[in-house]
């Protein structure tokens, strides 16, 4: 049992994964089938963990290969390729060392960066300049899955970093292996909703209608405070049912900040105790304090006028029209060429998000303590 049952970064086991019964139907129904798949949510919405829930039910954790690349921080097709060999072997390593051999007697490229100790354990000792022909090494990975022992389940997440590669053919490329790969199928996740929409639903793109898309929404409130108070009381504590669903109306029900409010409290709250509403406060306010310097190095990176838009737009809470009169002239702003500019800034860094039309600060803790640092509430 783990001392604390709400998981805040990864996935443990079904025990502590809250709901997504549906969602996991589907997804799991889509990949046993054949489908490729596109999923697409906000982060911190918990598609990852939906992810790794799906690859631990029985249709696929007996029949099924499961591979998942993270590719958020890569650069271009080599940092990509060198990602997805090193998955690979990590996830065949527990199959012992005649597994990885027989990916290696595929994917030759990557032979001499692999090595055996005494026990058959490998290791990966290249670098990411070590792939010297990424297409090439590329092939041999997708001629590998082709002719897998057991079918394959590859999950490419935050797949949308791909348009920022300096090689323009890496969609068309990606696409070509996919569909003659039919040894395994794909789920490409995204967080970035309206470039995933033009990847996989603009017709003048690769990806159109070669997959089916899968948008995942927040859990229902119901679900969140049976899974809460369940969690509770498997460790002799109690939590009221109002707290949590304060918790969801002021996090908008997303899973990360659910799960890391409801980690706090459960710190708060003694064996034979019931968390109450009272708690709350501390709980955030413990969270912010362990964010504050985070925060604060942010801001310093931006200029004044980047902080006064994300000031404005955190007050507004859900900003809309923010290039016109009525929202500069209220908020203090300079223009509306500065605020175009600004926008842009701010959501290639990633600290507000647009959805159609709507902006909002990225991270819902940041936009609580721009709140009490600049004196308009936060709570």
């Amino acid at each position: 049992m783990l001392n604390n049952p709400f998981i805040t970064y990864g996935y443990e086991s079904p025990e502590y994964f809250c709901d997504r019964e549906e969602e996991t139907r589907r997804l799991v129904g889509l990949l046993t089938n054949g489908n490729n798949v596109a999923l697409i949510s906000p982060r911190r919405m918990g598609k990852t963990g939906l992810i790794w829930h799906c690859f631990s039910q029985k249709e696929i954790a007996e029949h099924y290969l499961t591979f998942m690349v993270d590719i958020y921080s890569t650069n271009d097709l080599a940092d990509f390729v060198f990602r997805l060999g090193k998955e690979i072997v990590s996830r065949l390593r527990p199959w012992g060392q005649s597994a990885i051999d027989r990916f290696l007697q595929v994917v030759g490229s990557l032979r001499t960066g692999i090595s055996f100790d005494g026990l058959g354990n490998a290791s990966w000792n290249l670098e990411v300049g070590d792939i010297k022909a990424p297409e090439f090494t590329l092939d041999e990975i997708f001629s590998y899955l082709g002719s897998a022992d057991s079918p394959c389940i590859v999950a490419i997440d935050e797949f949308q970093t791909i348009t920022k590669y300096p090689e323009k053919n890496v969609e068309a490329l990606l696409r070509t292996y996919v569909q003659q790969c039919r040894n395994a199928v794909f789920l490409f996740a995204g967080s970035h909703r309206t470039i995933m929409n033009e990847i996989f639903a603009s017709p003048a793109r690769p990806f159109y209608q070669s997959i089916t898309m899968m948008n995942l929404g927040v859990i229902n409130d119901v679900s969140y405070v049976e899974f809460a108070q369940q969690q509770f009381r498997k460790y002799g504590k109690e939590i009221e049912a109002q707290v949590v669903d304060d918790i969801y109306r002021r996090f908008d029900g997303t899973t990360w900040y659910m799960q890391k409010m409801l980690n706090e409290l459960f710190m708060l709250t003694g064996v034979g105790e019931c968390c109450t509403g009272e708690q709350v406060d501390i709980a955030l306010t413990n969270i912010l304090h362990q964010n504050d310097d985070t925060y604060r190095d942010m801001l310093f990176l931006l200029s004044a006028k980047q902080v006064a838009l994300l000031k404005a737009i955190c007050k507004a809470v859900k900003a809309t029209k923010i290039t016109s009169g009525e929202f500069i002239t209220r908020h203090k702003l300079t223009s509306a060429s500065s605020v175009q500019k600004g926008v842009k800034a701010l959501l290639a860094l990633q600290m507000i998000t647009a959805t159609r039309g709507c902006y909002e600060v990225y991270d819902k803790f940041l936009a609580v303590w721009l709140a009490r640092q600049y004196g308009w509430g936060g709570d």
